[in-house]
């Protein structure tokens, strides 16, 4: 394997970020010892011994204590700063028990009868001030933990790059769908697609398979274009992994993958008001409310309601939308708990499916960023129904199982016009295209793993055995027809509006298709101690898939099977120190394709390797995560447009195999607190994609949207003294030129910066400020540009909002 090759500059931007936070921890003075320093404490109420485990993992510590002493107790909710003294005298207070902590160890003892018995302080347990059961009670943009490599893990121990978009980090930054948390997320972007929805991409490649709660499940496999899209509002976090996916998901993309994480009920009660009123004539307002059903807290619900309406800077457009959402979570035991969610969306509006047309190489041509081509009838709507299901059971302190179900039916329904074609110097030359789309999917998937840890040879181990299934259907239609004469200084936004019947009289064209998908495959992993310092961790997967295809337009067919095809993992961990650790990781990627050649025949899967070197870190008691990693993948046989071949699969490009692909880079992030009430989130990343080796493309760009440089930073400073109910946070994103659809024009990087002001009137009510793109950057979006046209950033706006939470 050939080296790597960095530009000094990016590989010192990257640097920096890290020597940053190490001299900030230096500042702060050398780390106390662990059980008198306070640390981060967040332990929901739980069976006791699940309770005392997760204090001994927080605080690096060995528990021992005898099954006998802890079993049928429960230990109450522990959640904020405290030392692990502090900590154990609330979760053993009425208990009769007692700990002592001898060096690295936590030792728990029945107290004596008598005068001379052990005893422990009455003690008064508080929630802390943000009040939530979720990992993302912190109130921190740094996740303690993720939850996406099937049970929780500290980021530290994962041979792979992971980033969490945390609660604070999507209330603070306004986001509400999931294409704007992507480009919040370091390395990742979202981009729009050929439909109304959106591609998201790591590295270079699309991430299609999305997880909810772990369970992965097809998004983005419509028969035309790409209409997938994701609102936040159920959603207490974002967890992406960067890097080769396929030990998580099966046949997932090499870029990465996605974990939507659901709100749960909290064991406190809790109601939260938001309204919003900005730019455009945006308005919306959110009602979440949560907390125990009964005495014992062993019941908790959750129910979430989300009214939005707004228009947009693009006229015409507008969108009314409703989320609806309500989960229950049970305690069946102290050692049992089983979790029902369901999710509603409906959204209807006037949309923008298609962007503003480019002139020839791909230039702006000036036209306002309100421009609409669209027409007065365009109408859309976009239906979701999800219902989920897990149950979660803990056999003793060391193992447990996870058992996780999800369906999703998913309407798209629309009637548009587009307009698009080369402008000539005149605004002539366009074409209107009317279209009439009706997609229906049913998406199925199930996730069942076990893992536990033991001792053996005098060092801890750690396994997890799983299987999971995905099943994807589809019904699909579209209706088309297209008109030459258009102007694209003189658009005609009230041409009649089609139907079915006058699209195919006038000659166009319908399409009737379905998939049906279907995954399946068993997967392990063993987290084998080889030292004390050194931890190996082997995996693999052996997957199964199927895939037919059917439409209407010119009778096609396709098939595919592949039959226990095995994916293995490889990584090691070191432990530098109590906080650093350096790793390395190897797996390889299998993903079958469904692209067919001009001569109908289906490609081969696509086949690669991915490595990935890099050091981690958790700082300052854990209120700091560091990343820095370099990684390489290199992949043949993906399919690219066959350029020659014209629209001859099914009215599209067929496709050719790509040759060799590389995708390599480097990525850095850091995360938390770096000062006393200063919150920082700021990752770098520098990427190239190229075609190795290709019959058309060799040596050009493989990925056209992925820029070579991309740096993200949102700071958030909470005033102290007189000023200490404001907070002000602000940010920026930069990034290099992409390309256009056919590689042969620049589309230029950009750079917009953001603002907040937040404003804590009263314990229960606080008023915010969101400034975006506060210089007015005016910048096209990369995507399928030059084949989609230009969809224009937002230009400057303001979010105001309103958030009243009473105390009870």
């Amino acid at each position: 394997m050939s080296r790597f090759r960095f530009h000094l500059a990016p590989l010192a931007a990257a640097v920096t970020l890290l020597v940053a936070t190490t001299a900030a921890q230096a500042q702060s003075g050398s780390t106390p010892a662990p059980q008198a320093a306070p640390v981060e404490i967040q332990i929901t109420a739980q069976p006791l011994s699940q309770a005392l485990a997760v204090l001994a993992r927080q605080a690096h510590l060995e528990l021992m204590v005898q099954p006998a002493l802890v079993e049928g107790r429960n230990a109450p909710a522990v959640q904020g700063r405290f030392t692990v003294r502090e900590a154990l005298n609330r979760l053993l207070a009425g208990s009769g028990l007692y700990a002592e902590v001898e060096g690295t160890s936590v030792v728990v003892r029945r107290q004596s009868p008598g005068p001379g018995a052990a005893t422990l302080p009455q003690v008064t347990v508080t929630a802390q001030e943000e009040r939530s059961a979720t990992s993302e009670g912190t109130n921190s943009f740094a996740a303690r933990a993720v939850s996406i490599n099937k049970g929780d893990q500290a980021l530290k121990d994962i041979p792979q790059s992971i980033s969490v978009i945390t609660h604070k980090q999507i209330e603070e930054q306004g986001i509400t769908d999931l294409k704007q948390a992507a480009n919040i997320a370091t390395g990742t972007v979202g981009v729009t697609g050929v439909g109304q929805g959106m591609v998201l991409a790591a590295r270079g490649f699309q991430i299609d398979n999305w997880q909810y709660d772990g369970v992965a499940i097809p998004r983005n496999m419509y028969s035309l274009g790409n209409w997938a899209a994701e609102g936040m509002a159920f959603y207490d976090r974002l967890e992406v992994l960067r890097g080769a996916s396929g030990l998580l998901q099966g046949t997932g993309s090499p870029g990465g993958a996605v974990n939507l994480v659901r709100k749960r009920g909290q064991s406190e009660k809790t109601v939260t008001l938001t309204t919003r009123a900005g730019s455009w004539d945006r308005y919306g307002v959110q009602l979440d409310v949560g907390g125990p059903l009964n005495a014992e807290g062993t019941l908790r619900g959750r129910a979430v309601v989300d009214e939005a309406r707004s228009h947009s800077f693009v006229d015409y457009v507008n969108d009314r939308s409703r989320s609806l959402y309500a989960a229950l979570d049970y305690d069946i035991s102290p050692d049992t708990t089983v979790g029902l969610g369901v999710s509603q969306l409906d959204s209807k509006g006037r949309p923008f499916i298609y962007g503003v047309p480019l002139a020839a190489d791909s230039r702006d041509v000036g036209l306002s960023r309100s421009t609409f081509t669209g027409a007065s009838w365009n109408r859309s709507n976009l239906k979701q129904t999800t219902v989920y299901a897990d149950l979660n059971h803990r056999f003793n302190a060391d193992w447990k199982l996870k058992v996780s179900a999800l369906q999703m039916n998913e309407t798209s329904n629309s009637t548009h016009q587009r307009m698009h074609g080369t402008v000539a110097p005149d605004g002539s030359g366009m074409t209107y295209a009317d279209w009439i789309t009706h997609f229906d999917s049913d998406k199925v998937g199930l996730d069942a793993f076990v893992n536990g840890s033991f001792n053996a040879l005098g060092l801890r181990h750690e396994v997890t055995l799983g299987a999971d299934y995905s099943k994807y259907q589809s019904d699909d239609k579209y209706t088309r027809n297209f008109t030459s004469g258009g102007n694209l200084f003189d658009i005609d936004h009230n041409r009649p509006k089609p139907t079915e019947e006058s699209l195919l009289a006038a000659g166009g064209r319908q399409s009737v298709s379905s998939y049906d998908v279907r995954q399946k495959g068993i997967y392990a992993s063993w987290r084998a101690q080889l030292t004390e310092p050194l931890t190996a961790i082997v995996g693999a997967r052996v997957a199964w898939y199927d895939l037919f295809y059917k439409a209407s337009l010119f009778d096609t067919r396709e098939a595919m099977h592949t039959s226990g095809e095995v994916v293995p993992y490889f990584g090691l961990v070191y432990a530098l120190s109590p906080q650093w650790s350096a790793y390395g990781s190897y797996t390889s990627v299998f993903e079958p394709q469904s692209a067919r050649t001009a001569a109908s025949k289906v490609l081969d899967p696509v086949i690669g390797s991915n490595y990935e070197l890099g050091i981690k870190g958790e700082l300052m008691d854990k209120r700091v995560n560091t990343s820095l990693a370099v990684f390489r993948y290199d992949h043949k046989n993906r399919a690219v447009n066959d350029m020659a071949s014209g629209f001859a699969c099914d009215g599209w490009y067929c496709s050719t195999a790509s040759g060799k692909v590389r995708s390599q880079g480097l990525e850095a992030e850091v995360s938390g607190e770096v000062l006393r009430n200063l919150q920082l989130i700021a990752g770098y990343t520098f990427n190239t994609t190229k075609f190795l080796s290709d019959p058309d493309n060799q040596g050009k760009v493989f990925s056209t949207w992925t820029p070579k440089h991309m740096l993200r930073v949102w700071a958030s400073y909470r005033h102290t003294g007189d000023w200490n109910r404001l907070t002000t946070s602000a940010g920026f994103t930069t990034q290099s030129h992409t390309l256009d659809y056919d590689r042969a024009n620049d589309i230029p990087g950009f750079t917009t910066w953001n603002m907040r002001f937040a404003y804590q009137a009263t314990p229960e009510v606080s008023i915010a400020m969101n400034l975006n793109n506060i210089f007015d950057k005016r910048y096209i979006v990369p995507g399928y540009t030059g084949y989609t046209g230009a969809n224009y950033g937002d230009p400057r706006n303001v979010m105001f909002t309103v958030k009243y939470t009473p105390r009870f």
